[in-house]
């Protein structure tokens, strides 16, 4: 069985390329080779990653899901025997949300021996309301063979909303049940941690290209080492993977 991992998010800029770029990671460094495939029609940055072999492809056609395009997408999925990783655009979030939900993608996928994994973000700071909305909105709307893992990233700001945690928040009482693992993304220092990574995102490098370039000082690559590990360690205790 392959997992189809997909990235929904309404809001842009909140981290969904960088996740699905560590879930590929991840997955090869598992021994898997993880199909990769960007749908995001204004930004394709995990298309980006050329270490990871990512196909490009266009499901939208103008504001609507276009049918025989995402017909293509269903045809590179179905005889994957590896996961599939898709990065799809915050643009798109309604309209393939809608699609999915509509024309039951998440039982004909588990009709091919296939999960639907959902992988969303919630930031801190001012989009904390606008990715907490966007994900109370799938939640419900998706059947149960679809699983969801929210992956909380504090760059922006704590995520927190009158002093509590997302844990301790009405919000997730509500959907927990629905909710298979929680990714929290390490909270790291700008000028150290959050440079080192900002700077390895935009030069679209793996984790690995990154640590095996003498060009980088040793501790910028052992900070590096230090986020990968602490993120693979927690996709370790995420069952679903």
């Amino acid at each position: 069985m392959a997992r189809i991992h997909m990235l929904l998010q309404g809001k842009g800029g909140v981290g969904k390329s960088f996740i699905a770029s560590v879930l590929a990671q991840y997955k090869l460094a598992k021994g898997q080779k993880p199909l990769c495939i960007d749908t995001d029609p204004v930004n394709a940055t995990f298309f980006g990653f050329k270490a990871l072999k990512v196909q490009r492809l266009q499901l939208m056609d103008g504001e609507e899901i276009n049918p025989r395009n995402f017909d293509a997408l269903v045809e590179l999925v179905a005889p994957s025997k590896h996961d599939v990783i898709i990065d799809n655009g915050a643009s798109s979030f309604v309209q393939l949300a809608h699609y999915l939900v509509t024309n039951e993608v998440p039982q004909l996928l588990q009709g091919m021996g296939h999960e639907l994994v959902i992988h969303s973000v919630i930031t801190g700071g001012q989009a904390f309301q606008d990715t907490l909305h966007n994900l109370r909105q799938i939640v419900p709307q998706f059947p149960a063979e679809a699983v969801f893992i929210v992956w909380l990233n504090p760059y922006w700001g704590p995520i927190e909303s009158k002093g509590q945690g997302f844990e301790q928040m009405e919000a997730y009482a509500a959907m927990k049940d629905r909710l298979s693992a929680l990714v929290t993304i390490p909270t790291l220092k700008a000028e150290t941690y959050g440079r080192d990574l900002t700077e390895l995102l935009q030069s679209r490098q793996t984790f690995d290209e990154a640590l095996a370039k003498d060009t980088l000082t040793i501790m910028t690559r052992q900070r590096l080492k230090i986020v990968r590990d602490q993120l693979y360690a927690q996709l370790d205790n995420a069952a679903v993977l």
